[in-house]
């Protein structure tokens, strides 16, 4: 094909040159579809993810029955009254005055019910120096926590009059409040930081104001789309505010990332002496083309969240998808409509300085020119050097152990509430967290479910399961009891959990399972989190498959290489690798963890290592796609292998640079936060990026494909009768004059 004649064939080049010259066309459509997404997903309102459909196993059917019934569960809270030294028993006056006091406060604020005393339930401790007083919230659990002021601030009356006495309160709703009060905000404002935090960085790398909104605004208008989006999803697939949060932080990242491609290349171009017409279809016709090849890609993985099979990953891997198909398709439809609107004006509201600099320097960066210059020369050395570094930061992650943390894991002592946490599980191992039995009968008062239930309410007892006292509460209307069973191992979770296996396996059967047409799931927060642990393990390999395998085709189809394809894989996978040494050393062990205001908790929260297989394999694509597109763009050109890398790698550095400081700019401020399960994702999402960025595509990549030579681009005979994506415009071509037909199908001036 001529020179003079250059069909465009690649989707991306297509929607570039349309958005091009139906400009205000193409801005309506972006505008009116964000404000339709908005305005029909907020007319829809959002289904949120139901506590029966959390989780699949025992907690699911407990849930369901509890829903199916309409029974709606109190916030309970508990009263610990403690003695502060040896001398005061329970059975002593002043202890019996303050229990009193405890119950005739509490009941005095109208805001609770079904208040007990632990003189009625043999709520005391085996030593005799702490009692507990419970009672349930009136009104919806869910928001108990804003009404539970009061009682703790009669809870807190009767403290001051018994000095000698601990008594203090702790439940659902008063950890509610306590964890609203002290990091409600704390998450909202590190979402709100992040946006701030991105457009400053963006001022450094584009020296100009109106570029550096460019990204942040098409980011923006993503999220806003995507939230309308998932309102109207969300009465067919549950959302939560979980998936909300990941939504906008993937958003953010692959918005402004996607953006930084493009007008780096746009600007590119346009200082090699282009102009701003051909410029803008040379940037569509390549930095587009990798834009979709990279979004599908991230798309993919995202996908693979759906195949855990529980609602709140499912929930997140269909919300981060939708935002990234959303900023994918605004980048390469509104961006150049936008860029061919404001023409020379995108250099408004330089910065003086940056301004002068970005006029003045070479587009290619000075170091990754040295860097560069260094690993060609020695592409083994560097090959081994880099692979056995990230090969020692992962192996940490052989050791890795995941539980769901305690509540002093997650919090460590910060909070009062922490302590009396631990005091309760201390005098009352598994009180504050027992084991809810439901048990559903045809008739609940029938003879032998009474007698059944209480062999299991004695069993549960002799078995050690629990030490008591095991409460049995009858919903006679429902023909439901829930059964409450303190676990011998309180907040150590393994040996909580083995208490759990002995109910569910050996007191069950030999009980409850014995009268027909009974069902008894056990739930609580131990069974939760053991289901919870069950079925992520389940869905490892069917996710991990799932991704790699699809990932892998869409780069052998996108590159028409074998060799690519693999490699990128490969590569991925040491970035994981890499991440999860880092999180298991300062998490786990400790190491260096006062460096990022962190603690060894010993573990791995459950969740994170899944998550973050999927979110760091969806956005390491994004920089690999970019910087592979660009060396085999140089190939075709004519450039031979080696100088094709170093003209890619150095070409792209900046971008990819400015791209990976943003994400570990935003995904370090969720390192930030008091949580520590928040800390590990923004810790290990961050190190991963900037791991990814530098040693993977500065050093590891162009090493190894130095190496291969013209075996990067080795594809099998038999392989070619695949699809070919690949879609390739050489730019000098696109930039000569070309004819257009009425239906836009050629590029050119």
């Amino acid at each position: 094909m001529a020179n003079g004649d250059i069909r465009v064939r690649g989707l991306a080049a297509r929607a570039g040159g349309w958005s091009a010259r139906h400009r205000w066309a193409a801005v309506g459509i972006w505008v009116l579809f964000v404000v339709l997404a908005m305005g029909l997903g907020s007319a829809a309102g959002r289904v949120d993810v139901k506590d029966s459909d959390q989780l699949k196993g025992e907690t699911h059917t407990a849930a369901k029955i509890i829903e199916d019934a309409g029974i709606d569960e109190p916030a309970g809270e508990t009263v610990l009254i403690q003695a502060k030294d040896g001398g005061v028993k329970a059975t002593d006056a002043e202890f019996r005055a303050a229990v009193t006091a405890v119950v005739e406060a509490v009941e005095g604020t109208g805001k609770v019910t079904d208040v007990t005393s632990p003189y009625d339930t043999d709520t005391i401790s085996k030593d005799g120096r702490s009692a507990l007083v419970q009672f349930d919230m009136r009104g919806d659990a869910e928001t108990a926590g804003e009404r539970v002021e009061p009682v703790l601030k009669a809870v807190e009356g009767v403290q001051k009059d018994h000095e000698s006495l601990r008594i203090e309160e702790i439940g659902g709703a008063s950890m509610m409040k306590t964890f609203d009060d002290a990091f409600g905000d704390d998450f909202q404002k590190a979402e709100y930081s992040a946006v701030p935090v991105a457009l400053g960085i963006l001022l450094i790398a584009f020296g100009a104001l109106v570029a550096a909104l460019l990204p942040v605004a098409l980011a923006v208008t993503a999220i806003m789309a995507t939230m309308g989006l998932m309102g109207l999803v969300s009465h067919v697939m549950p959302m939560s505010d979980t998936a909300n949060s990941v939504m906008l932080l993937v958003g953010l990242a692959v918005g402004v990332d996607y953006c930084l491609f493009y007008l780096r290349r746009e600007r590119e171009e346009r200082e090699a002496g282009r102009d701003a017409q051909t410029a803008l279809r040379i940037a569509a016709a390549t930095s587009g083309r990798a834009i979709i090849v990279s979004g599908v890609t991230v798309c993919v993985a995202m996908a693979g969240m759906l195949f855990t099979g529980l609602a709140e990953f499912e929930a997140m891997g269909l919300a981060s998808l939708m935002v990234v198909a959303v900023a994918m398709v605004g980048s390469v439809t509104v961006l150049p409509a936008l860029l061919s609107l404001l023409g020379g004006r995108v250099e408004k509201g330089r910065i003086p300085f940056l301004g002068r600099r970005r006029r003045s320097g070479n587009s290619d960066s000075r170091f990754w020119t040295a860097v560069l210059k260094g690993v060609l020369a020695r592409p083994v050395l560097s090959a081994v050097v880099a692979a056995g570094a990230l090969l020692a930061i992962a192996a940490p992650a052989v050791g890795m152990k995941t539980q769901n943390l305690t509540l002093d894991q997650e919090f460590g002592d910060s909070l009062p509430i922490v302590q009396t946490y631990n005091r309760v599980n201390d005098a009352f191992p598994g009180g504050s967290e027992p084991a809810e039995v439901v048990v559903k009968a045809d008739d609940i008062n029938a003879p032998e479910v009474r007698d059944a239930l209480a062999a299991f309410k004695e069993e549960a007892v002799t078995s050690g399961a629990s030490r008591g006292p095991v409460e049995i509460k009858l919903h006679d209307q429902q023909n439901i009891a829930f059964v409450y069973v303190p676990l011998v191992g309180g907040s150590d979770l393994d040996k909580a959990g083995a208490s759990l296996e002995k109910l569910r396996d050996e007191v069950r059967p030999d009980t409850l399972g014995k009268v027909d047409g009974v069902e008894a799931p056990i739930t609580g927060q131990v069974a939760g989190s053991q289901d919870f642990n069950d079925q992520l393990a389940g869905a490892v390999i069917p996710v991990f498959a799932f991704v790699v395998v699809f990932a892998f085709v869409l780069m052998l189809l996108s590159f028409r290489s074998l060799t690519v394809a693999i490699t990128s894989i490969l590569l991925n996978l040491l970035s994981v690798g890499a991440a999860y040494g880092i999180l298991v050393a300062v998490f786990q062990h400790g190491w260096g963890a006062s460096l990022v205001g962190a603690e060894g908790v010993g573990a791995i929260i459950t969740w994170l290592p899944l998550f973050l297989f999927v979110i760091l394999f969806g956005l390491s694509m994004d920089y690999h796609v970019f910087v592979v597109s660009r060396i085999r763009e140089a190939r075709l050109r004519g450039r031979t292998t080696r100088d094709a890398i170093q003209h890619g790698v150095v070409t792209t550095a900046g971008v990819v640079t400015s791209a990976a400081v943003i994400m570990v700019a935003v995904f370090a401020i969720f390192g930030t936060l008091s949580m520590q399960s928040m800390k590990q994702m923004g810790v290990g999402l961050a190190a991963a990026v900037l791991i990814d960025a530098t040693i993977i595509r500065g050093v590891l990549l162009p090493a190894v494909m130095a190496l291969l030579g013209e075996r990067n681009w080795y594809l099998p005979k038999w392989l070619h009768r695949l699809p070919d994506l690949t879609h390739d415009e050489a730019p000098e071509a696109v930039a000569r004059p070309v004819a257009r037909d009425d239906e836009g199908e050629r590029l050119g001036v």
